[in-house]
């Protein structure tokens, strides 16, 4: 998984919580969305699930539609991050495996590193917990 992904379905998904927000889920069916975001509907579907599933959208069947299930002053970015970013072992960052150990280099990249990728990670999530929904959709009034 590249970031390029983790980002585009971070902005997807804050996308689609903000057309929920905005419109009140009036008419927010998966095509009304997938046409605000300009994709495809069945990706818009499997970003409704992951957010379903994080327990922030409800998804009506057969009508269609779909409707937030906390107000948006009670959802973060940070909710939308760990909602939609598969990450594995909750490490944004991944070192390369296997370096070669008679290297000083090889043997302690992953330890030399690994705390400053864990340092910014922390602080991007501090970031994202300080951003409402309602805070960013304001701004698109």
């Amino acid at each position: 998984m590249s970031l390029k992904q983790i980002s585009t379905r971070f902005s997807i998904a804050v996308h689609i919580l903000s057309v929920i927000a905005i419109t009140n889920g009036n008419d927010c069916t998966g095509d009304f969305i997938a046409g605000s975001v300009n994709t495809n509907p069945v990706i818009i579907r499997r970003i409704m699930g992951m957010l379903k599933k994080a327990g922030l959208v409800e998804v009506r069947p057969g009508v269609g539609g779909a409707s937030l299930l906390k107000s948006p002053e009670q959802i973060t970015l940070l909710d939308v991050y760990r909602a939609v970013n598969l990450i594995e072992d909750n490490q944004l960052f991944r070192v390369h495996e296997e370096p070669n150990y008679n290297c000083p280099v090889g043997r302690n990249i992953e330890t030399v590193l690994q705390s400053e990728l864990k340092e910014a990670q922390s602080v991007m999530e501090q970031r994202l917990a300080q951003t409402t929904l309602s805070r960013l959709t304001a701004k698109f009034k």
